[in-house]
């Protein structure tokens, strides 16, 4: 499939990485949370307990520090919230549209590419973000943005819209269950092309009546991430 000019943009850049530069690629490992991974079947996805379990163990198997994956994963671990479970599976939003790092609480984020800051919030809907940072860039004659979810409540205290944010620089840690959408500690990034009118949020999963749109509008992460 031939890549849009904003796909090329994006796979020509050098991003610093997310996370502490010292992990080298060989301590990362794809992680399916699919439908279709088989191994899930016998975990509770409902309990973040026992979904970090599962990861933890995953990587201690592996042996590697990190795990990474979900661009357009169809998974299975939205339908325990409201937020996003819907009667019509047609609306059931459980499409993911980010790439996800998961690693342990309090992990240092850093900005891939020079920015400002857009927008932050604390998105508290069971299932959320949490607490969310939005970079807004504009790189040649692009005009795009980051975000950033699950992160601490520390992430986002004394912060301002509009400061800039050089490439590199320390953003966010990332929190806990309790605080970020009770989930395993992970970095949700996403690319956006459109913000609309959001702020401090934007839709991570998608159903499949509008995932055309977001396909477009939220491209691969790992065009500009480069971890596999």
């Amino acid at each position: 499939m031939s890549l849009s000019t904003f796909e090329k943009f994006l796979k020509s850049r050098i991003a610093e990485p997310l996370i502490d530069c010292s992990i080298l690629k060989s301590d990362y490992s794809p992680l399916d949370l699919s439908i279709h991974n088989a191994d899930l079947k016998a975990i509770n996805v409902s309990s973040s307990n026992d979904l970090e379990t599962f990861i933890w163990n995953y990587m201690k198997s592996n042996e590697v520090k990190v795990a990474y994956g979900g661009y357009l994963e169809h998974r299975g671990i939205y339908q325990r919230s409201d937020y996003f479970n819907q009667s019509n599976p047609e609306t059931e939003r459980n499409i993911h549209l980010g790439l996800d790092i998961w690693i342990e609480a309090n992990t240092p984020i850093f900005a891939p590419l020079a920015g400002v800051i857009h927008s932050f919030k604390n998105n508290t809907n069971y299932g959320d973000y949490g607490p969310t940072i939005i970079l807004k860039h504009h790189i040649d004659s692009f005009e795009f943005y980051t975000l950033y979810g699950h992160l601490s409540l520390a992430s986002i205290q004394n912060l301002e819209v509009g400061v800039e944010v050089k490439q590199g620089a320390a953003i966010a840690t990332l929190g806990t269950a309790e605080v970020n959408g009770d989930y395993p500690p992970h970095l949700h990034f996403q690319i956006i092309k459109d913000i609309q009118e959001y702020k401090g949020d934007y839709p991570g999963v998608s159903n499949q009546l509008d995932l055309a749109f977001y396909k477009e509008n939220c491209p691969d992460p790992n065009l500009l991430l480069k971890l596999y």
